[in-house]
């Protein structure tokens, strides 16, 4: 469960518009809003929605406490009447949306949020910052997941984003099929296997690598990994074979010319009889790096930097937008950012062999469906209360058939086009 308090994780305007609607009477008009991208990040093919079960945790808990709604009103942002509405403010409306793991392109439903103006409109800003970030951070992770062709990577970024987002990156990272993290509290917080075992420090702290490796292994035994490139690599490795013997289970790079020191590191360690000794690289690698190691002898992965900030692409560029009011669809016009209004509802078309073609969006109403359609939307939430959250491991799986199913252009590092087209069509 989150400890964050997430009432004031919102933008100021939103509790000005609340304000405004309790006073002109359309605070309690039914709405429906919806979180979409216009657009992929440069680049990509699809995006990962991720972070649909946090968000979840966090609206139910959603919840103005008496200090708060006093911070509020002293500064002049809310009136006396926003002030005793917030007080008693808890979520009652209903939320449907994609699965977490489940692929979207530009125009995909991913979140329908729907009740009360005012009970929707103050949940833009935290829903938007959890699924902006969490998108992102899957996404790329899911890159360098089939980049790495079916080896082993574990998310070390910790040290390179916020406290709270390593913790969230960790688990998007998971999702997206990273094996381990590095982050302990991802571990307690949703039972992903932790993963780690010294920094150049811990070399460095003794009178020699030898000590330092013999210290490590009399602590954690020969199922450990000892990092060989403190100093000069093929004596790290030499020293470390010494130490535990051929049956080490693996030797840590973190520096160099990756492909030619993976090359040198395995002959050198078949010389010395470690043939199982697995060989793990790390060094601000992201998914062209990785691919460019596919025909080198690595056989697990260590990324930071690039999974926690999102590979380039540290935001998912989706946009929490009003589409129905009282039943009836609103748009917004504006050149380059207009939205389609209404309720929508999505299919993901499908060949018999199992091939995404086509994903149909549907406004208004309900798709002509055909046997290899398969419905996208599912309820999170309804009249306020969650609704059978899978479990993350649910949604990793999830994830995994998604990306066997589409195209295998759409898996390309390359830009190009979605790898699904998505059409909107008039309800049938």
């Amino acid at each position: 469960m989150s400890t964050l308090r997430p009432a004031l994780l919102t933008d100021h305007y939103e509790l000005t518009m609340v304000s405004a609607a309790l006073k002109d009477g359309t605070a309690d008009r039914r709405c429906v809003f919806e979180v979409f991208s216009r657009r992929l990040p440069s680049g990509r093919r699809y995006g990962v929605v991720a972070g649909t079960a946090r968000l979840i945790e966090l609206i139910r808990d959603f919840r103005f406490d008496p200090a708060e709604v006093d911070f509020l009103r002293r500064t002049g942002v809310v009136d006396e009447a926003a002030a005793a509405w917030l007080t008693d403010y808890r979520f009652t409306g209903d939320i449907d949306g994609y699965a977490e793991g489940e692929l979207f392109f530009p125009g995909s439903p991913i979140l329908t949020v729907s009740g009360g103006f005012a009970e929707c409109v103050v949940l833009e800003t935290v829903a938007l910052s959890v699924l902006n970030h969490d998108c992102a951070v899957a996404a790329a992770a899911a890159r360098m997941v089939t980049a790495a062709r079916g080896r082993a990577l574990i998310e070390m970024g910790s040290r390179r984003a916020h406290e709270e987002a390593a913790v969230a990156a960790a688990r998007a990272a998971y999702l997206a099929g990273f094996r381990f993290t590095s982050n302990l509290a991802a571990g307690e917080r949703y039972g992903i296997p932790t993963a780690g075992t010294a920094a150049h420090a811990f070399t460095l702290l003794h009178d020699d690598e030898r000590a330092a490796f013999a210290s490590q292994v009399a602590t954690l035994g020969k199922d450990t990994t000892l990092l060989v490139d403190t100093y000069d690599i093929s004596q790290g490795i030499r020293n470390a074979i010494a130490v535990a013997g051929p049956e080490l289970r693996a030797i840590r790079i973190d520096s160099g010319d990756l492909a030619v020191i993976a090359q040198q590191s395995r002959e050198l360690l078949d010389s010395l009889g470690a043939t199982e000794t697995k060989i793990i690289v790390s060094g601000d690698l992201d998914e062209y790096s990785i691919a460019a190691l596919a025909a080198e002898p690595v056989d697990m992965y260590g990324a930071g930097t690039a999974v926690v900030t999102g590979s380039g692409a540290p935001t998912a560029g989706l946009v929490y937008k009003l589409v129905e009011v009282e039943g009836r669809p609103v748009v917004k016009r504006s050149e380059h950012k207009a939205t389609i209004g209404g309720r929508k509802v999505a299919v993901r078309r499908h060949k018999p062999t199992g091939t995404a073609t086509e994903e149909i969006i549907v406004p208004q109403g309900v798709p002509d469906r055909q046997a290899n359609d398969r419905l996208l939307q599912r309820s999170y939430v309804i009249d306020g209360e969650p609704v059978g959250l899978p479990t993350l491991d649910e949604s990793r799986e999830h994830l995994r058939e998604c990306l066997i199913s589409i195209p295998w252009e759409g898996l390309k590092l390359s830009a190009g086009d979605p790898a699904v087209p998505v059409t909107v069509v008039p309800a049938a």
